[in-house]
Order: C-alpha cells, then structure tokens, then sequence
C-alpha cells in the first residue's frame, strides 16, 4: 500500500513540474473564479455591465489606454536600452500594445509579455537581455502598484485596513522566507546574485529608478481613471477618494497570476469590494465587466498591430538560416553540395 503511495505521489509530482500543468493551471482557476462570481450573484449583473457601455465611455477609453501604453512603453524602453537592447519609441510602442491586446484575449494573463520579449530580442538580438528587460519593467509595475494600493488603504481606505495589514503581513513573511531559502542555498544565491546586478543595470541611478515610478504611477492613474469611467457607466456614484481606494484593490486583484485576460478575480474581488463599501456585490460585479468590456474595445490598435506583423512577415518571410537548411537534410551522412552555397550565401547577407 505504502509502495502505491509512493507511486502516486512521484506521478503527481511529475505532472505538477510538467509544463501543460502550469500552462493550464491558472486559466482553469480562473474560470473556477469567475463561475463562482457567476454563481453567486448571477448573470444580470454582467449583462448590465455590458449594456452600459456608451460612445463616451468608449472615447474615454481610448485616451487612457493610449496614454497608459506609451508610458508603459516608455518605461520599458529606458530599461531595454539600459541592458543593451536598444529600441525606438514608435516601436515601444507599437510592440506594447500588442502585448497587452494579447494578455487580455489569451489564457493566463502574461503570454503577451512572452511574446514581447520573445519579438524584441529577435529584432535586437539578446534575447535574454530583451527578456531580462520585460520582466524589470513588468516586476517594477507590480512592486509600485502594490506599494500605492497599500499606503492608500492605510491612508483613507478605513473600511479596508485590516486587509492593508494582513496584505502588508503576508507579503513580509514571503519575503522573508524568500530571504531564508536564498541564503541556505548556493545556486539560488548565485542566481539572486545574477538578477540583481542584471537589475542594477536596468534601474541603477536614481534618475532612472524616478523615472521608472514616475511612469508606473501615471499608468495606474490612467487605470484607476478608466475604473472610474466604468463606476459611471453602470450608474454608481463614489467619493473621489473613496473610488481611489476601491479601484486600486480591484486592479490588485485583476493582477493575481490565475486568470482568464483579467477576468476570474477582477471581478470576485470588486463584487467583495463594493459589498463591502455598502453599494451591493452586484453593483461590483457590472462595473468590473464594464472595466473588463472598455480595456478590450481600447487595445484594438494592438490587434491592429499584430495583423500589421503577420502580414509583413508573410509578405516578407526571414531567410532561412544554414542550421533550418541542414534540419531540412535530413541525416548528414553526406555532404550536399548543392545546398551548401546558397545557405553560405544566404547566411552572410542576414543577421
């Protein structure tokens, strides 16, 4: 029996590690979420979210989604350029909406910033620095909107500072156990060790550390704003402060890795943000989907820009490399001259 365990155990474990498990395990717990949003307070309010949504609202939309994007981009660049792959602005862009289009329609909420990194160092030819630079921007972001959401909880959030706390708690006990396990293991502190200088490369002045915050608190101003436009649309009406405070825990938790584009926990924690403000679950639940609806219809020009790239390297396809030449060879049990000099020649000519 005890040897079946054993058995049981080791297949679990494996499938745990197994990549298609991570691949689908967040946008299985989103959908576990949000049908449990949809069980508890039902369909109406979706609905009523959905048929909210005006002209004005959508406009309104529009300019906060292209003013959040280029300085997301903007910060995004200075940190690539930084780590040495370089970028133009249009560019940043062009490439950030993208990204952000595609974390919002595919599973998961973060394939867009694979995609981004993936993309950038293929254009600038350092992948791992091009990946190293979307993932400081993307942490830095996180760190700054966890650190505002806190202090304005602290600050006026009366209702919902027993939560800053134990947030603010649990946050420094991870942390702290992280601090543990880095220290008790060699290879994890050599890895640290590497992240942090690749860090001090990409934030390490002062200049650049404001810039970085100066950026990200505009972007979640732009958020916070379409959140309000929402809160508008459905019909509910909040103290500016007090909206500030409700929107910051709703994008907190749009922010939790297991969900479906956003949707899954945006819309549970803004359901129990807004019963707990005293405006009813269901009043939340519309204006998330309201939120959800408006960030969609603004990142078109992201869809946009990836039909633009699909149709350029369709129209334009990479030359290939000798490597896909001899892959297509088949078994190199001799050599084949005739492909030889046109990959030779190929080769020199590109990158």
């Amino acid at each position: 029996m005890s040897r079946s365990a054993g058995v049981v155990a080791q297949r679990l474990r494996a499938v745990a590690a197994s990549r298609r498990f991570h691949a689908w395990a967040r946008p299985v717990a989103g959908v576990v979420v949000l049908s449990a949003v949809v069980w508890r307070v039902g369909a109406a309010p979706f609905v009523h979210g959905v048929l909210s949504i005006d002209l004005r609202a959508v406009a309104a939309a529009l300019v906060l989604c292209a003013l959040s994007t280029a300085v997301l981009a903007w910060r995004w660049r200075i940190i690539a350029n930084r780590l040495g792959a370089r970028i133009t602005f249009p560019r940043a862009i062009g490439m950030y909406y993208r990204s952000q289009f595609f974390n919002t329609v595919l599973p998961g909420g973060v394939l867009g910033d694979v995609h981004r990194a993936v993309a950038h160092g293929r254009d600038a030819g350092d992948l791992p620095q091009a990946s190293c630079a979307v993932a400081i921007e993307r942490v830095a972001g996180q760190v700054v909107q966890s650190t505002l959401t806190v202090l304005v909880l602290l600050l006026v959030g009366s209702e919902f500072a027993g939560w800053a706390f134990l947030a603010l708690g649990l946050g420094l006990a991870v942390l702290v156990v992280a601090v543990v396990v880095v220290v008790a293991s060699w290879p994890i502190r050599r890895i640290v060790a590497r992240e942090v200088a690749e860090l001090r490369v990409g934030i390490g002045c002062v200049k650049v550390l404001l810039q970085v915050i100066a950026t990200s608190v505009v972007a979640l101003a732009c958020h916070v704003a379409l959140f309000a436009v929402a809160v508008a649309a459905v019909g509910e009406q909040l103290p500016p402060v007090r909206m500030v405070a409700v929107a910051l825990v709703v994008l907190l938790g749009s922010a939790i890795p297991v969900n479906i584009g956003g949707w899954g926990p945006r819309e549970g924690v803004a359901g129990w943000v807004f019963a707990v403000a005293g405006l009813g679950a269901d009043a939340g639940v519309a204006a998330s989907t309201t939120f959800g609806v408006l960030a969609m219809i603004a990142l078109v020009p992201g869809a946009v820009v990836a039909l633009v790239s699909v149709i350029r390297v369709r129209r334009h396809p990479a030359p290939a490399t000798p490597s896909a030449l001899s892959s297509r060879e088949g078994p190199r049990h001799a050599p084949v001259p005739v492909l030889a000099a046109p990959s030779h020649s190929r080769g020199g000519g590109s990158s």
